[in-house]
């Protein structure tokens, strides 16, 4: 269980997180929405331990989230870490290096289903390569918990799908996987549970079949209704 307890993050003349409450369970595949600056950014890098809370804490299986906690939580940010001169062979060896649990065979599988060969240069690559590449490499390693920040960005809808099934292939009942986007069509197919942050405030957790059954709406409708009138901009 991942769990985020009254969390707060503050920076200079901003609240980019604020008190933010909720459990997320194995077994779930999670879209988190909100629009531009409403935190959702910051509380993944807050999960990933990239940064710390101001205030209140995050938790992974009763544990405060720590250098152990960490490595079975695979974060996908939105900018890629990888140099200009790596190839996609090269991008698989630098993760390798850095994650005992990184698996060079389901990066290779993977990559491969992407149509992206090992010679290729990261400097050469598409924004619709890119975006398979990252999350492939990060979903080559064996976490418990994936987030992936905005992995559908500026890539058309032919590479959208691609990436759409290469996530699905690595969910499982014992994973938590958290995904990210301005695209709230997209993840409707492929999501289960709904996350909304609203001005850095969490703004409910939805059953998105509950949603179509019970109140007769789409995870589209349901964003804009909790999202109407929200002024957007400012920190992620």
């Amino acid at each position: 269980m991942l769990e985020s307890i009254d969390v707060t993050k503050k920076f200079v003349g901003k609240t980019a997180v604020d008190s933010l409450s909720m459990q997320l369970e194995p077994g779930h595949i999670y879209a988190l929405l909100g629009p531009n600056g409403s935190g959702k950014t910051t509380w993944m890098k807050m999960v990933a331990g990239l940064i710390k809370p101001t205030s209140g804490v995050i938790k992974y299986n009763g544990e405060p989230i720590n250098i152990s906690t960490r490595n079975e939580i695979a974060y996908m940010s939105t900018e890629p870490f990888f140099y200009d001169w790596m190839t996609v062979a090269d991008v698989g060896k630098y993760y390798q290096d850095f994650f005992k649990d990184f698996s060079m065979d389901k990066y290779k599988m993977l990559v491969t289903n992407m149509e992206l060969t090992d010679k290729l240069k990261v400097k050469s690559l598409s924004s619709g390569m890119m975006a398979k590449l990252k999350v492939a490499v990060t979903m080559a390693r064996d976490a418990q918990v994936y987030m992936l920040d905005e992995p559908l960005n500026g890539i058309d809808l032919l590479a959208r799908d691609s990436v759409m099934r290469m996530i699905l292939t690595t969910a499982g009942d014992n994973k938590i996987l958290i995904v990210s986007s301005h695209l709230v069509e997209e993840l409707e197919s492929v999501v289960d549970k709904a996350i909304f942050i609203k001005n850095s405030v969490f703004a409910g957790m939805y059953d998105v079949e509950e949603l179509r059954t019970k109140e007769n709406c789409s995870l589209a409708d349901k964003y804009r209704q909790v999202f109407s009138n929200v002024e957007m901009g400012g920190m992620e």
